[in-house]
């Protein structure tokens, strides 16, 4: 409701200072309470002085009324209950106005000082009381007992509502704090949700590039060398019929390992539920799979009796020993190509040299598709505390192709994964062209990558 009682939007109370209905009715209920006790007071009191009973009544039964403005303006219901203290009234709202006091945020020093004002009147009015009540002097009581008991009520009449009120003050202020750390961890909350979350899409986005890198490596090489093979099967038919066979019957080989391979990784992605973890399970089962791919073999090497390829990769990865096995399938798809190797071998990490391996395999590729006919060294270095592979080959054969000659296409990505791949590892990756005219592809791989890539 609003400042006139009307409803407001969303159902919330407004009246006045009050913002509860039930905190106007227990204001109301304390304000008919202390007027009525006044008034009550304010009879005895004309009684005693002789004043009109209705100049002591009303004024008394007004100041009772103060109550209802307890919660906006306690320091005046305090200070109205000890005007009235003289004549014996306002009890409760001596009682209410400095519980409702404490309760505020009010200097200490301000409600000390209005409680010992409270205290030491109600210790004189009742110690008056008792003096010049006739039934007290017929007693015999000792002289201390009057100003004792003034005091006590005096201390009765103060301390109770003082403490308590100091008590639901600091209890407030607890609640304050408590909602404000829940307010603040629920903020935190909210923000780590929020990261939490990116970093999940960015893990996401990150297993669905190295889903797309092994897909690329499984299927890419053997679909090019299959285009090559094919534009030399169409070159040599009427020449040469048996050689013709013979490419042909590798073609089907590898169409038949590549559409296994295929059909497998499909299958991985199927089966996976959405889900980073589940993402990363799948890309590592695409990297077993890829590895099959990969041994550097030439697929009718493993396709056993039948023209049947053989089942994909073991879970091994592809290592820098099948290089050999890959040159071998790129001469037999008429590549001139030369493999030099400098030092001793070693045993390194699977993921290094499978991505050494994968390098090699996407260069050579590339030499298929962009420089057909040229002639091509590949380098495999082992160093000290590191495995370097390069790739170059010479400048194409003619300025322009033959009609007879394979096109393959192109996605730009080639390049692109396997700067991924060795730079996650912390090595270094450089291509472009050389001065004579071919195309160069060097990387540099630590042996040890957990080692290297901490900064």
């Amino acid at each position: 409701m609003d400042a006139k009682g009307a409803p407001t939007a969303g159902g919330d109370f407004r009246l006045l200072w009050w913002t509860r209905r039930r905190s106007v009715a227990l204001d109301a209920g304390l304000a008919v309470v202390s007027a009525t006790e006044c008034a009550v007071q304010g009879v005895g009191f004309a009684d005693r002085t002789g004043l009109p009973v209705g100049l002591v009544v009303v004024p008394g039964a007004l100041a009772g009324l103060a109550l209802l403005v307890r919660r906006r303006w306690p320091l005046a219901v305090i200070l109205i209950s000890i005007a009235v203290l003289p004549a014996n009234m306002g009890a409760v709202l001596a009682l209410v106005g400095l519980y409702t006091l404490a309760t505020t945020d009010a200097p200490r020093r301000v409600i000390a000082a209005l409680a010992c004002m409270e205290g030491l009147g109600t210790v004189i009015v009742t110690y008056l009381l008792l003096d010049n009540d006739p039934a007290i002097r017929e007693q015999a009581v000792p002289v201390w007992f009057r100003p004792l008991v003034a005091l006590l009520f005096g201390v009765a009449s103060v301390v109770p509502p003082v403490l308590l009120g100091m008590y639901v003050r600091a209890r407030r202020r607890l609640v304050e704090t408590l909602r404000d750390r829940a307010l603040g961890l629920e903020r935190e909350l909210g923000l780590l949700a929020e990261r939490a979350e990116e970093r999940a899409e960015w893990a996401r986005d990150e297993e669905r590039r190295r889903i797309a890198r092994e897909m690329h490596d499984v299927v890419a090489h053997r679909v090019s060398l299959m285009v090559v093979h094919a534009a030399a099967v169409q070159a040599v038919a009427p020449k040469d019929p048996e050689k013709a066979a013979r490419n042909a019957s590798l073609i089907g080989d590898m169409g038949r390992q590549a559409l296994t391979e295929l059909r497998t990784m499909l299958g991985v992605l199927r089966a996976a539920p959405a889900g980073a973890s589940d993402a990363s399970r799948a890309s590592s089962r695409l990297a077993e799979i890829a590895s099959g791919a990969g041994q550097g073999e030439p697929a009718a090497d493993r396709a056993p009796e039948g023209g049947r390829p053989a089942p994909a990769g073991n879970g091994d990865g592809p290592r820098l020993t099948g290089l050999r096995a890959l040159v071998e399938e790129s001469r037999a798809a008429g590549m001139r190509v030369e493999l030099a190797v400098e030092g001793e071998h070693r045993d390194y990490p699977e993921q290094v040299e499978s991505t050494a391996y994968r390098v090699v395999q996407e260069a050579l590729t590339n030499v298929h598709k962009h420089a057909a006919g040229a002639a091509a060294w590949v380098r495999l270095a082992h160093r000290d505390g590191e495995v370097a592979v390069q790739v170059r080959n010479e400048a194409p054969d003619g300025a322009a192709r033959r009609p007879d000659e394979a096109r393959l296409p192109s996605g730009g990505n080639g390049l692109v994964g396997m700067r991924e791949r060795v730079t996650a590892l912390g090595g270094g990756f450089v291509s472009g062209p050389t001065e004579e005219g071919g195309f160069r592809v060097s990387a540099v791989i630590p042996d040890r990558p957990g080692e290297h890539t901490g900064g």
